[in-house]
């Protein structure tokens, strides 16, 4: 595990939606997604020269993807030396739960205020899809993109499909530990029904059955995440995640 970071080099200012276009955004999205689904798991030395000739592309795109990358908080930038994949830090995984909380609560209190049946649309279809694939273990994660999904369809719903572009990006270490959440026996299930009782909130038009679904739903992964970690300690920087 790589406990000390004090050498990498960590971008300033706040993470957000990704500015880039092009060869350098399929770097970024396709190297996020392989980060996320441990295909690149915490400590993979990711070679400039290596990847360049992987995509197919110059050095350019990839130190732009990886300088992205490292706003996540996704990959640590030794300047001069190396670049890794970050592990899970304990610290930004703490405040990207306390900031996905606020926010997804308030957009579904916001759609049930409303409860404009059109708004439940897409995120119903996308449930839809979600319960064929239950117990399908070998689409784990295409299970895993349709609960993204399913959050994503929400914001869209009330036209902030912007601010969930950029709590995307925050939300990277989260993403790890759902995925290696994801297995259990029974988790799919427990999304799958949590995801039901946050569209059943919207749909009664009772604001606190919304919110009280929604933080229900985002608490499951965070009273495990001490589990997780017990289990897969190499990921995860120490410290607590409260």
């Amino acid at each position: 595990m790589l406990k000390d970071m004090s050498d990498a080099h960590l971008p300033d200012g706040p993470m957000l939606a990704s500015p880039l276009t092009g060869a350098p955004e399929r770097v970024y999205s396709d190297l996020r997604d392989r980060i996320i689904r441990f295909d690149l798991p915490p400590g993979t030395i990711l070679s400039r020269n290596a990847l360049a000739r992987d995509y197919g592309v110059s050095q350019t795109p990839v130190r732009e993807a990886l300088q992205l990358l490292a706003q996540d908080g996704l990959v640590l930038i030794y300047p001069q030396s190396k670049t890794l994949v970050s592990p899970i830090d304990s610290r930004m995984l703490a405040e990207s739960l306390f900031l996905r909380m606020a926010v997804e609560t308030e957009v579904v209190r916001r759609l049930a205020e409303r409860a404009n049946p059109a708004d439940l649309r897409r995120p119903t279809a996308i449930l839809r899809m979600q319960r064929a694939l239950l117990d399908a273990a070998d689409q784990i994660d295409m299970f895993a993109d349709l609960d993204r999904q399913f959050h994503r369809a929400l914001f869209e719903a009330i036209g902030m499909q912007p601010l969930h572009t950029m709590l995307t990006s925050r939300l990277g270490h989260l993403y790890r530990c759902q995925r290696l959440e994801l297995p259990r026996k029974g988790k799919s299930h427990d999304i799958v029904e949590a995801h039901q009782a946050i569209l059943d909130g919207i749909a009664s038009g009772k604001p606190d059955r919304a919110t009280a679904a929604m933080r229900e739903h985002l608490s499951g992964t965070m009273s495990r995440i001490d589990a997780i970690r017990a289990e897969h300690p190499d990921y995860f920087t120490p410290g607590p995640t409260r």
